[in-house]
């Protein structure tokens, strides 16, 4: 920070969501005064109401113990010193990066910037970006990035319900061309971060979209391993048990949707100026694939026409209120395509009513019983540790003869795709099944495959 304070606040923050809010209460909480914009009034009013707009660990606690408030007002922008962009750059239909959120921003900040302002751009681009924003903040204002303004790219890399564990403990790269800009960035980010890096603009674009985008090859590894194990009629739990126990190179992650607005979208962030098929694109076919292929696997063993369908799960990671870009809006589409009797959807971390204006999809959220009830087949959608923990009570609900879909193994048993049990009712003997395959039991007292771990889907 500079010695002299011109302006009412260190930092403003502009967009106070997932990646923003986290971020401003814990710059808040290291001694600076901090501003929050969104153009959400209802995310504002509930910040200034000191109530979390959404779930985050560590921070219902924080945001009552900080002082912080939120505005919508953009012309205050020139009140902070140091700007902090964190507005949303999703993906277009067509492997194009949506600049939209950005474009306006960099528009109010071009009419109400300030002479020494900093500006941090941190939320995800395609690279090329921040020299993009560098060129139309100097044609708009006349001035000079690295002499009358400042600029940089400084990446975020947190995983969503870990932010303000990893606001703490990751590197910060900061990506500047000039000693000013990466100076002013750095002196906000060295409150929290451990170590910080510089770089230029495009490596530091590089570094973000590398993260996730390993990840999201990485998980569809996984995820066709998962595939391959089905067609050829194996286990991939009890597979990848015994291709990792005791052996040195170990095949790590188990499937699951691969989904949330960073793995989802960042592989078209580099796959937009490439014109040919690569590896990025096919894992991306390869995770999209995972809730059709679910589908058609599932009414293989069983008729989903005219059937009583549950749905476990809808968010797109574990122990999170997060819908944005989740698979499960998918595989309830390619479900309705079966004309089922009836789908329900128990997700404990949404409202009764839930409001998908994105999927156009709005459902009643039934209680875990109520969804599972006289169902003929059970997708578990989401690893919830609720669904884990409380898999003894799902498996008491279900009616005999129900078929379960359980990609991300909640259940302990090591199978993709399983069947209650059926007893005899005078030996209370297991039915033998139909020799195609077995009929397991939902809680066996030990499962080659059965590792409770949380799976590899979820960015």
């Amino acid at each position: 920070m500079s010695n002299v304070q011109p302006y009412p606040y260190d930092v403003g923050v502009v967009g106070i969501g997932r990646v923003g809010l986290p971020l401003a209460l814990s710059l808040a909480a290291s001694g600076l005064k901090v501003v929050g914009f969104d153009v959400n009034p209802d995310t504002v009013a509930a910040v200034n109401r000191k109530t979390m707009p959404f779930i985050e660990k560590g921070c219902d606690e924080l945001i009552r113990r900080v002082e912080f408030e939120a505005t919508t007002d953009g012309d205050r922008i020139s009140e902070a010193e140091n700007l902090i962009i964190t507005v949303g750059t999703p993906l277009r239909h067509h492997v194009e990066a949506d600049l939209s959120q950005l474009d306006v921003v960099v528009e109010q900040l071009s009419r109400v910037l300030t002479p020494g302002q900093n500006v941090i751009l941190r939320s995800t681009v395609a690279p090329g970006t921040t020299e993009f924003v560098r060129r139309r903040l100097e044609a708009a204002t006349g001035w000079k990035v690295g002499k009358d303004i400042f600029l940089s790219f400084c990446p975020e890399r947190i995983a969503e319900g870990k932010a303000i564990e990893e606001l703490t403990t990751l590197p910060q790269i900061v990506g500047a061309q000039d000693e000013g800009s990466f100076r002013r960035a750095a002196s906000v980010f060295e409150r929290l971060a451990p170590e910080i890096f510089r770089t230029d603009y495009v490596s530091a674009e590089l570094v973000k979209l590398f993260n996730n985008v390993s990840r999201y090859v990485y998980f569809a590894v996984a995820n066709q391993l998962a595939v391959t194990a089905e067609q050829f009629g194996a286990s991939i739990y009890d597979v990848l048990e015994m291709a990792n126990r005791g052996y040195p190179r170990k095949i790590h992650g188990l499937p699951g949707f691969t989904a949330g607005t960073c793995l989802r979208k960042d592989f078209g962030m580099l796959n937009e100026a490439n014109p040919y098929s690569d590896l990025f694109l096919n894992a991306w076919k390869i995770n999209e694939s995972m809730p059709k292929f679910l589908v058609d696997r599932m009414k293989a063993r069983v008729s989903l026409h005219g059937a009583r369908i549950a749905i476990l799960g809808y968010t797109f990671k574990q122990d999170t209120d997060d819908t944005r870009d989740s698979l499960v809006p998918k595989l309830y589409r390619y479900l309705k395509r079966e004309v089922p009797a009836e789908i329900r959807i128990h997700e404990p971390f949404l409202p009764r009513i839930v409001e998908d204006r994105w999927n156009d999809l709005r459902f009643e959220n039934r209680t875990m019983e109520d969804a599972v009830a006289g169902a003929d087949a059970v997708f578990v959608a989401a690893n919830h540790l609720a669904f884990r923990d409380g898999f003894a009570e799902i498996a008491a609900t279900l009616k005999e003869g129900a078929w379960i879909s359980d990609l991300w193994n909640v259940s302990g048993t090591g199978r993709m795709f399983y069947q209650k049990a059926k007893k005899e009712r005078e030996t209370g003997e297991e039915h033998p099944g139909d020799g195609r395959e077995r009929v397991y039991r939902l809680f066996p007292s030990e499962t080659a495959g059965g590792q409770r771990m949380p799976g590899a889907g979820a960015g």
